[in-house]
């Protein structure tokens, strides 16, 4: 089974519906990789074509399916949802980085908008621990 650490560098979102009428609204971002979740900024006032450029890191195992991203617009009293995409990670654990590419995002099965986001794998590097008290290893011949 192959695990480690997968980075996701949330770049910015095009299109999407503005769910504020009278002002732009702010727009953020719930990632969720398995039960680990972590929150982007608030793009204030960015409307619909926010800008994040940041990293966050989950540790994964290739039966982890797929990364979930839920953008919300962030208001004072009710955060409004805005849509959600679904990123598969099967090609990320073969290749290792996917360049920053454009996820569709949906709301109701109708699309509202893209994310685009680049992600990088990293497997945890396995450590061998000697055989005896003198530090050497024994081959397998």
């Amino acid at each position: 089974m192959v695990h480690g650490k997968l980075e996701v560098l949330l770049v910015s979102a095009k299109g999407l519906e503005d769910t504020d009428f009278l002002n732009n609204m702010d727009p953020y971002v719930i990632l969720t990789c398995r039960t680990q979740e972590q929150k982007s900024s608030v793009a204030n006032g960015a409307g619909s074509d926010p800008e994040w450029n940041e990293t966050f890191i989950f540790t994964v195992s290739d039966d982890t399916p797929q990364l979930s991203l839920k953008i919300m617009d962030s208001d004072v009293t009710n955060n409004d949802f805005v849509g959600e995409a679904s990123i598969p990670l099967e090609a990320v654990f073969q290749e290792g980085s996917l360049p920053p590419t454009v996820h569709p995002v949906v709301k109701e099965e109708k699309y509202c908008g893209e994310i685009k986001l680049a992600l990088t794998f990293t497997p945890a590097v396995e450590t061998r621990r000697p055989d005896n008290e003198e530090g050497t290893y024994s081959s397998w011949n």
